[in-house]
């Protein structure tokens, strides 16, 4: 059962945190929470107060200020009750309704489809951790404490936000460096994701617990006394690694519980740099470490600023086990990451600290600043997803300018993202490469360490195109892009021109009925173009589709027409005379014969209402033809073969057709267009569907009906379906 804070026990925290806090600003928001919630409950049945107060408890544990931990305590009342952000000002000042307001708007984006959603969040918590970072470390605190109490959610919401979890929230949490964040929300993410594993891994972990601990116990007691031989001040402990990771070890190497032994971890920690190479003399001598298992954190800190010497030792047997090596002020940063920046921490570390406000223009949170940087010159949702994946989530390598800089670039990077980490101008100079001293193709991966030299030249005709294919760096991206850009500006705005109009005669819009000013501002604000100029540069320069920018307006042009010019053209045709002559068995009447052999063409498939001519044909009886079929004009050049006939309207008779859905590609839309034919009672007979590298769906469908005008009810059907924008009958 998960612990349930008080406002004694986060009062008594930050007293730990620093001499002379301001317990009664606290105690005020503590206050005013818990008489702006009252009444309400969480899903388990506890007044809804817990909540924030367990929050502001992981805030006031990480050592931020009191104005964090109000914010804390306050973060749901804007939400949930009817007070404002005027309201909070008034009597919390403007910093803490600040952060009220943002950990607020994290909560309330509302977007077009699920996709859009995950990354309007994303840009709105980059945007939020900007203008404050504390706001982050609240909405993280906030996540922990969802995910400590999961289980009175549904199955489908457990999955759901332990999915969230574990693909944002504890990347972030690592980002940031708040690691005891990070291997909560990590193992809390396992236990409801994959419950069988979690509880095995439990259990198997119990059972040789003790056999590990005196293990470890000895080993620690005989490093303690090699140390104090060395004069060495030091703390050595030991801590059990979490749970997920050594899943991700056993999943990743394919071994059992029984074949991993390093699960637990030595800590050693002392009160300079010079102390802990000391220290790791000593552990080398006594014991042997494993080849490739050493990581010097000291020398090349990780982004989000850890520190730490990472050793693999072999104990007795040959048994291996981890040893970290860090100073006092290494482990603060360790534990608490940027929250460490906040913290005063003067009853455990020593001396009165002052407290330090971090900007995001800090050498030490540029990632941060980049990522504020590009984020803003991404128009189109799924280019910044996948742009963020490979940002967020995957590892850097650590390489070195000629004069030692460190540069810290994504894994694959090459010397193309190098020269543009160092400046635009590099970039777009550069003929060649060097790494470490030999000549390389530009294209060439950078490994860590490499020492990287660019070579430029002022007769450079600027990047190619083909560079993007190999650059992983965002920043490297928009700086090829934007010299394309500018350099072929006039070219591509032509460009752009042409693709869109050769997208609306492909599904029979006029332009002049779509580009009017009321369904071209919604489009140009949706996709972040200041005029139509700039919107037909990024088309013609591929930034953007002709199809997502003529899908967007179409979106506007049906809120005015709730039937397509098109479609009414062709409902008028379905209207015809009855005659009383017999029809055949396909429904056609023939013009002065009775129960003649009847064809519908193949080539045309015409249904009941479709405007049609009869061809006689050598001894297979009239084959009928829709009038604008493409085989008509060869038909009318044998006049005397043409014979009149129309539909037989008195007549049940089942007609194949076939039909191409164009849409903007998601989950589940497969599923609504079968549904929504189901409905229709007409008979599916076949679905074909494919997605362009766009992200543009093509489904075609074939099916039986009955009428025109019933298969013209199946299309305004099949328009109303969720990112739908055209469905026309194939020719």
């Amino acid at each position: 059962m998960t612990k349930n804070y008080t406002i004694k026990d986060i009062t008594d925290r930050v007293k730990k945190n620093k001499r002379w806090p301001d317990t009664r600003l606290i105690q005020r928001a503590y206050n005013y929470a818990s008489q702006k919630h009252e009444g309400q409950t969480r899903k388990s049945g506890e007044p809804y107060i817990i909540h924030p107060t367990n929050v502001a408890y992981t805030i006031a544990e990480l050592g931020l200020d009191e104005k964090t931990i109000c914010a804390a305590l306050l973060h749901d009342v804007v939400e949930d009750t009817e007070v404002t952000y005027e309201d909070i000002k008034k009597e919390f000042g403007e910093e803490i309704a600040e952060m009220v307001d943002g950990v607020t708007k994290l909560k309330m984006l509302q977007h077009t489809t699920i996709e859009e959603n995950q990354v309007e969040n994303y840009r709105k918590m980059f945007l939020a951790m900007g203008k404050d970072i504390r706001v982050i470390i609240i909405k993280l605190a906030d996540r922990l404490h969802n995910m400590r109490t999961l289980e009175f959610l549904k199955r489908d919401r457990q999955i759901a936000i332990a999915k969230e979890t574990m693909q944002l929230y504890a990347p972030l949490a690592n980002r940031l460096g708040l690691y005891s964040l990070k291997w909560e929300l990590e193992d809390l993410g396992f236990k409801y994701l994959h419950p069988e594993e979690y509880g095995e891994l439990i259990k198997g972990i119990e059972q040789k617990r003790e056999e590990r601990l005196k293990f470890i116990e000895k080993i620690m007691a005989d490093i303690r006394v090699q140390l104090k031989k060395q004069h060495l001040d030091a703390e050595v402990t030991g801590r059990a690694k979490h749970l997920y990771s050594i899943y991700r070890k056993m999943q990743r190497d394919n071994k059992t519980l029984d074949q991993i032994y390093d699960l637990f971890a030595l800590r050693i920690i002392v009160n300079s740099v010079k102390d802990c190479y000391a220290a790791l003399g000593v552990v080398h001598e006594m014991y042997n470490p494993m080849p490739g298992r050493f990581k010097d954190y000291i020398a090349v800190p990780k982004t989000n600023m850890y520190q730490s010497i990472h050793t693999t030792l072999l104990g007795e047997k040959g048994t291996p086990f981890e040893v970290q090596i860090r100073t006092w002020d290494m482990h603060r940063i360790a534990e608490y990451g940027i929250a460490a920046h906040w913290a005063y921490k003067e009853a455990n570390y020593g001396s009165r600290k002052g407290q330090k406000v971090v900007s995001v223009q800090e050498d030490k949170l540029a990632w941060l600043r980049e990522t504020l940087e590009w984020q803003q010159e991404m128009q189109d949702p799924q280019e910044f997803l996948e742009t963020l994946k490979t940002e967020l989530f995957e590892d850097e390598v650590y390489v070195f300018t000629p004069k030692g800089a460190i540069k810290v670039l994504p894994r694959g990077a090459t010397p193309i993202d190098f020269a543009y980490s160092i400046h635009a101008e590099i970039g777009n100079h550069m003929v060649g490469a060097k790494i470490n001293s030999k000549m390389v193709p530009i294209i060439t991966p950078i490994k860590n360490g490499d020492i990287v030299e660019i070579i430029t030249s002022d007769n450079s005709k600027g990047p190619s195109m083909d560079w993007l294919k190999f650059v992983k760096s965002t920043t490297a991206k928009n700086r090829i892009q934007q010299w394309f850009k500018k350099e072929n500006k006039t070219e591509n705005i032509e460009k752009g021109k042409e693709a869109i109009e050769r997208e609306l005669k492909r599904i029979g819009v006029a332009y002049a009925n779509l580009f009017k000013t009321e369904y071209i501002e919604p489009m140009l604000e949706r996709y972040n173009y200041k005029n139509l100029d700039e919107m037909y540069a990024a088309v013609g320069f591929g930034a953007m589709t002709a199809t997502k920018i003529i899908a967007r307006m179409l979106i506007e042009y049906r809120k005015e027409h709730k039937e397509e010019p098109i479609e009414e053209k062709i409902e008028e045709l379905s209207t015809l005379k009855a005659n009383k002559t017999k029809p055949s068995s396909s429904g056609i009447v023939v013009k002065g014969i009775d129960n003649c052999l009847v064809k519908l063409s193949k080539c045309c498939n015409p249904l009941p209402g479709d405007e049609i001519i009869g061809y006689i044909t050598r001894g297979r009886g009239v084959s009928v033809h829709r009038k604008d079929c493409v085989n008509v004009n060869e038909l009318l050049k044998e006049e005397n073969r043409i014979i009149e006939v129309h539909w037989y309207n008195q007549e049940k008779v089942t007609y194949t057709v076939e039909i191409e859905i164009s849409a903007n590609d998601r989950n589940g839309l497969l599923a609504d267009i079968v549904q929504k034919i189901n409905d229709s009672k007409a008979k599916l007979l076949g679905v074909n569907a494919k997605a362009t590298k766009e992200r543009i769906a093509i489904t075609d469908v074939t099916l039986e009906t009955d009428s025109l005008e019933s298969l013209n009810k199946i299309i305004r059907e099949l328009r109303k379906i969720d990112s739908v924008y055209d469905v026309s009958r194939k020719k």
